[in-house]
C-alpha cells in the first residue's frame, strides 16, 4: 500500500517529523450498512411488475415497493445510529428504534406485495416472516444507555440538550472548513472535535458537571464556530499563510482549554470516589470495633469478613493489608 513520504521539514509535520495534521478519521460506518441497498434492489420486481397488472395490482405493487424502500431507509438510519452508539464510550440509546420501524415496514411491504383477495392470511404469514428475517439480518436497536449512571432525568435531559446544541456548533465548523477543500485543515478540526467529544462524554456520564462545563459547551464553542466561519471566508479569498497559522494557533489554545477542563472534571470525579471510599472505610472500621467487642476481642474472628460482600469490600478497600503480612 502506498504511503505518503514525509520528512522533518515536510508540510504538515512538526520539527521532529511528527504529524501535526493527521489524515482525517474514517467516517463512522456500520459493517452492515450496505445490506439495505441490496434488499431494496431485491424488491425491484414489485416496481417493474406493477406496469403489467390491472390498476389494483399496480397500486398494490407500487405501494409494496415504496414501503419496503422506506423500511430500508429507516434501517439504514438505524444502522448509522447504532454505529455512532458503538464507537462512543458514553452514549444514550437512540431515541427512535429505527431498525424496529424498518422491520415493521419491511414486513408490511412484503405483505402488500403478496396480498390477493381471499389470501390475507398468507400475506400476513409472509409479512411476519419478513420481520423475523429483518431482525436476523440487521439485529435489534440498542435499548440501553452506555456508561451513564442513573441520574435525575431532568438533569440528564438538560445535559443532552446542551450537548446537542454544542454538536451543532461543531458540525457548522466542519462544514465551513470542508468547503475549503483542504484535507489538513479538515484533520485539524477533527482533532479538535475529538477533544471536545471527550468533554461531551464526561458530561453525559455525569450530568451534574453540566454547570461547570456550560461555558465550554455554549460560549466557547459558539465563538469557535464564528471564528471558523470568518477564517474560512477570508482564507478562501486570500490563501494567506499567516491567517492560517493564526487560526491553527487559536485551535491549539482552545483545544488545550477543553482538554484541561476534561481533566479537571475527571479529577473531581476521582476526588468524590476517594471521599466515598474513605467514608466506607470508616463505617467498616466502626463495624469492626463493634464486632471485636462482641467476640471478646478475638483477632482471628475480627479479620474474617462475615459475608461475601464484606470480603469483596475488604479486598477492594484494603488491598495492601495482605501484602504487609
Amino acid at each position: 500500500m502506498a504511503q505518503r513520504f514525509g520528512g522533518r521539514y515536510s508540510p504538515g509535520l512538526g520539527p521532529q517529523g511528527d504529524n501535526r495534521n493527521p489524515p482525517p478519521a474514517a467516517p463512522i460506518r456500520h459493517p452492515l450498512a450496505s445490506r439495505p441497498k441490496y434488499v431494496t434492489i431485491a424488491a425491484l420486481p414489485f416496481l417493474f411488475g406493477a406496469f403489467f397488472q390491472d390498476p389494483a395490482g399496480m397500486a398494490g405493487n407500487l405501494a409494496a415497493f415504496g414501503v419496503i424502500a422506506s423500511g430500508m431507509w429507516m434501517t439504514r438510519e438505524g444502522l448509522a445510529a447504532e454505529a455512532a452508539y458503538q464507537v462512543r464510550r458514553v452514549a444514550r440509546r437512540p431515541a427512535i428504534p429505527r431498525k424496529l420501524f424498518g422491520s415493521v415496514l419491511t414486513g408490511l411491504g412484503l405483505g402488500l406485495g403478496m396480498a390477493e383477495p381471499g389470501s390475507l392470511a398468507g400475506a400476513g404469514i409472509v409479512g411476519a416472516t419478513g420481520m423475523v428475517l429483518h431482525w436476523l439480518a440487521f439485529g435489534a436497536d440498542p435499548m440501553r444507555d452506555k456508561g451513564i449512571a442513573a441520574t435525575d432525568g431532568f438533569q440528564g435531559e438538560r445535559a443532552q440538550k446542551m450537548i446537542d446544541e454544542a454538536e451543532g456548533h461543531l458540525s457548522q465548523m466542519r462544514d465551513a472548513i470542508r468547503a475549503l477543500g483542504d484535507r489538513q485543515m479538515d484533520a485539524r478540526v477533527e482533532r479538535f472535535a475529538a477533544t471536545v467529544g471527550d468533554l461531551f462524554d464526561r458530561v453525559r456520564s455525569n450530568p451534574g458537571d453540566l454547570s461547570a462545563a456550560r461555558r465550554y459547551l455554549g460560549v466557547y464553542l459558539m465563538g469557535a464556530r464564528d471564528a471558523t466561519v470568518k477564517f474560512a471566508d477570508l482564507y478562501r479569498q486570500t490563501r494567506d499563510p499567516k491567517v492560517r497559522a493564526s487560526y491553527e494557533t487559536f485551535l491549539d489554545d482552545l483545544e488545550k482549554d477543553f482538554s484541561a477542563k476534561s481533566r479537571r472534571l475527571l479529577e473531581g470525579d476521582r476526588t468524590d470516589l476517594e471521599i466515598e471510599i474513605s467514608v466506607l472505610r470508616e463505617r467498616l472500621a466502626r463495624e469492626g470495633v463493634r464486632a471485636a467487642e462482641a467476640t471478646g476481642g478475638d483477632p482471628a474472628q475480627l479479620d474474617a469478613p462475615r459475608t461475601e460482600t464484606a470480603r469483596f469490600l475488604d479486598g477492594l478497600l484494603t488491598p495492601d493489608r495482605d501484602k504487609a503480612r
